[in-house]
């Protein structure tokens, strides 16, 4: 696929300006040589045919659109936009000719069409050009790279091809127009003949078959219409349309090319693409600034400051109608001081840098992106010729509201929403295509299933990705289920497949599903590696979740990740002994994965399960997936196990009441056994340390391991014999990542004075050598975390062993409990949990209080273990209210 000028000419800067042969000469055409979208050659153009009103105009671009040049005068078409060929077997290999509103060829077109004036394009085919392979542009250190531009410009004694441009043709307005509109055109053409004598192509063979193809399509016109003909096109090629060649030799050149069948239509295009860093051979610098210099009636600098202005004070920067006026004032200053008939781009740059943004490039870099270039996004009319599928897509894109843009959004999706899943489902479906209008983000916190974020940006490539995704269907659903169906025979690892049943869910693409499950199973069974598998397992977890939210069945989902899981579960201990570090980083991720994977697999799979007992353990399960998916600090300052297992998190107590409620049920003994894996990870010498601290705070954070235990195991991996980067691993699997590790020392200060005695114990000749690893697990805690923990850490243990904590003063914190702040907050509790309310406790009553508090919080804590099994978080929070209730009616 490549972005094609509508003129193809030697270098990849913009070509041409304005030029022709001798168009002041009588007898002949009109040669009008541009630069491609140069807003100072479409004005030249415009001029000359309002001028001299030819009986018809040529323009430089594949004659395969020439039925479609009548769309340019619909009302529902705005530049930018580009002509798109594509070859009908291979929709991959395609070119577009983009114009915008201030391009020569577009400006030549609208003027056609409002004067009905025949226009036609006159370049080689595009079944001609895409049979040929593309030719790679030559490098600007490559010897055959030839600027035209750049040639005249440094011949004229400038530095910069662009401000050369701007100096002789942009800004030639403020001198007046020319006597002749058409001598401009001349001069140019003068200069780029010498041009061509002297570097012959340029670099450019197959420019000599395009040309022999415009001069066969001249004097076909001259014979139509006479020499009445204008020609627009790059200015390098009028030298060689204005030469005398046979009709013979011109069809030489042309015999035996191949050819292909293509198709032809408008595609909206954007100022983007526009852009010389885009790839487009024949791109500017800045489209979005010569769209301004070419829509601006007048006194185009004032305007251009005023843009910058208002774009500054939506970014909700001060900038004023003063900063505007001094911005213009020094502009002009630079320009006079460096000698141009007016200030340009680089001088308008150079005092919104200094005015408008103080000297920063910060702010410069948005004005840069927004404006200089622009995300302007074109539109082409509903009856331009289309492929079924894109059709299709349109149509949707109009039912559910969601309209292309070429700047890049976020999309919030509710999936409970009817509007909101059908939008879920059609971009999971592009993206199955290979349309990559959305990419999936991190949205906003929670581990909720039934919201999405999305990253929106549409491109005009995507309109190629489109046509070729139309050889799978003629609509956006039936063309995702074959391709999902054809995918899953073609991969080649199990983790493809599980992906790809994850996304035909997502997709909801039910009558893929069938095959892609046929496939999984078949694959599961043969693959015996036990990273495949841990690789496979999240996907098809991930996947068992999407049937309360989607509506989707899920069930044939559920043997086969049980399966799998049970598989693992065997395996992995083996698997995680002898690695070395970057094998055991990478075990790393796959031992978190499955750890999410079966905790979700506890709640499917207890849903799943027969009978009433799988029924009753369904609750269970679901509760501690919701618990165990946040490691942070609980209520009450504890880590997250805690806090899980009175919300209804706990694995012990889901296991328990998964056992009363029904034996037997598969997500219960699945998460029975992975926890026995954990338990042999964490105690096996041979696995690698970062595997064994994580081991043990998965355990630790599931309620499976006392903290009595875990200090144990922390004192063993720590200890004056385990080498300095065994146990820096350790603690890199422990509290490392960003998993509440920083938290967990935070709250229990013995497990951080023993991090805090083993790092003062290393000699200064190991400290060298676990420093970048305790750098990167110490790194992603978060500055809140990492500051209390060198609070912490700077006062020192306390005489019983551990760390001082709310009895040394800190700046900005109190010496101790404020109970009558703390009462205060009482009622408000109440309110939110629509209890009765009643008078707080006064100051005096604080000892009493904070004694029966005390009390309730232990009875609070024992009553929500035992009730686990059926206990919201709501109970749970009523339990803290009725406990601070209770220690005020022992304070009366």
């Amino acid at each position: 696929m490549t972005a094609r000028a509508p003129a193809r000419a030697p270098a990849r800067a913009a070509r041409g300006g304005a030029a022709g042969a001798d168009p002041a000469t009588p007898g002949g055409p009109l040669l009008l040589g541009v630069r491609h979208h140069g807003p100072g050659s479409a004005r030249a153009v415009l001029a000359a045919l309002e001028h001299v009103r030819p009986r018809a105009v040529l323009i430089e671009g594949p004659p395969e659109g020439d039925a479609l040049l009548s769309l340019a005068a619909d009302e529902q078409m705005r530049p930018p936009v580009a002509l798109l060929a594509h070859a009908v077997d291979d929709p991959g290999r395609a070119a577009f000719w983009p114009m915008a509103a201030f391009s020569p060829e577009w400006v030549a077109i609208r003027w056609a069409s409002a004067h009905q004036v025949p226009v036609r394009f006159m370049d080689l085919p595009a079944a001609h050009a895409l049979a040929v392979p593309e030719q790679p542009e030559p490098r600007q250190e490559d010897a055959r790279s030839f600027d035209p531009i750049g040639v005249l410009a440094s011949t004229a004694g400038y530095d910069d091809p662009e401000r050369w441009w701007e100096d002789m043709v942009e800004h030639r307005a403020a001198d007046g127009a020319p006597g002749d509109p058409r001598a401009p055109f001349a001069a140019l053409a003068e200069a780029m003949g010498a041009l061509r004598e002297a570097y012959g192509d340029g670099g450019h063979p197959r420019d000599a078959v395009r040309e022999a193809c415009m001069r066969l399509r001249l004097r076909a016109a001259r014979k139509e219409f006479g020499d009445g003909v204008a020609v627009v096109c790059g200015a390098w090629h009028v030298p060689a349309l204005a030469a005398r060649t046979t009709v013979a030799a011109d069809k030489a050149l042309l015999k035996g090319i191949p050819k292909v069948r293509t198709e032809t239509t408008w595609v909206p295009w954007t100022h983007r693409r526009l852009a010389r860093h885009s790839g487009y051979g024949a791109g500017i610098e800045s489209p979005g600034w010569y769209g301004h210099l070419f829509d601006a009636p007048d006194r185009p600098l004032e305007r251009w400051m005023t843009k910058v202005a208002r774009l500054l004070r939506e970014e909700d920067r001060l900038v004023s109608s003063a900063h505007v006026i001094e911005a213009v004032r020094l502009a002009e200053a630079l320009a006079a001081v460096r000698g141009r008939p007016a200030a340009g781009l680089t001088e308008a740059t150079d005092a919104v840098r200094a005015v408008m943004c103080e000297g920063s490039d910060v702010p410069l870099a948005l004005v840069h992106d927004r404006l200089v270039v622009g995300e302007a996004l074109g539109a082409v009319p509903d009856g331009a010729p289309a492929v079924p599928l894109q059709r299709d897509l349109a149509g949707q894109q109009r039912t559910l509201r969601l309209r292309p843009e070429a700047e890049r959004r976020g999309l919030e999706l509710d999936l409970r929403k009817d509007t909101d899943a059908a939008r879920s489902r059609l971009l999971h479906r592009l993206r199955l295509l290979g349309v990559g209008w959305g990419e999936p983000s991190a949205g906003r916190g929670g581990t909720g299933t039934f919201r999405e974020s999305w990253q929106l940006h549409w491109q005009p490539e995507l309109f190629v990705r489109v046509a070729e995704a139309g050889a799978w269907g003629t609509t956006v659903l039936s063309a995702a289920s074959v391709r999902a169906e054809s995918d899953a025979v073609s991969a080649t690892t199990l983790a493809e497949v599980t992906a790809l049943a994850e996304h035909c869910l997502l997709a909801g693409l039910p009558d893929a599903l069938a095959a892609v499950m046929d496939a999984l199973a078949a694959r599961a069974a043969l693959d015996a590696d036990v990273g495949h598998l841990a690789d496979a397992l999240p996907a098809l977890a991930r996947a068992l979740r999407y049937g309360d939210v989607r509506a989707t069945d899920t069930a044939a989902l559920s043997t086969v990740a049980l399966g799998l899981a049970e598989r693992v579960c065997v395996g992995l201990p083996s698997a995680c002994t002898g690695l070395d570090p970057a094998a055991a980083e990478e075990q790393r991720g796959r031992v978190d994965g499955i750890h999410t994977a079966v905790t979700l697999l506890a709640g499917a799979g207890a849903g799943a399960g027969a009978g009433a007992g799988a029924g009753a353990g369904a609750g269970a399960g679901a509760g501690e997936g919701e618990g165990e998916e946040s490691a942070g600090p609980g209520p009450g300052g504890r880590p997250g196990a805690e806090s899980g297992a009175r919300t209804g998190g706990g694995a012990e107590a889901g296991a328990e009441a998964g056992a009363v409620a029904g034996a037997g049920s598969p997500g219960g003994g699945l998460r029975e056994r992975w926890t026995g894996v954990l338990r042999r990870l964490a105690a096996r010498d041979t696995v690698a340390g970062v595997l064994r601290g994580r081991a043990t705070r998965l355990l630790l954070d599931d309620g499976h391991l006392p903290e009595e235990e875990a200090a144990r195991l922390m004192g063993l991996a720590l200890s004056p014999g385990a080498p300095p980067t065994d146990a820096a691993a350790w603690i890199e699997g422990f509290v490392g990542g960003a998993a509440g590790g920083g938290t967990l020392l935070v709250h229990d200060e013995r497990l951080l004075g023993l991090v805090d005695g083993w790092l003062t114990s290393i000699p200064p000749a190991s400290f060298t050598a676990v420093l970048p690893l305790l750098r990167r697990t110490f790194s992603t805690y978060e500055p809140v975390v990492r500051r209390t923990l060198g609070e912490l850490v700077r006062r020192g243990p306390a005489p019983g062993g551990d760390h001082r904590a709310s009895d040394a003063e800190t700046d900005g914190f109190g010496t101790g409990l404020d109970g009558e702040r703390a009462d205060a907050v009482v009622p408000v509790l109440r309110l939110l949990l629509g209890l009765d309310t009643g008078e707080g406790s006064t100051g005096g009553e604080r000892a009493a209080t904070e004694t029966a508090a005390t009390e309730s919080a232990n009875t609070e804590q024992t009553a929500g273990t035992e009730q686990i099994a059926g206990t919201k978080q709501t109970a749970g929070m009523e339990e803290i209210a009725a406990g601070i209730e209770a220690g005020r009616t022992a304070t009366r």
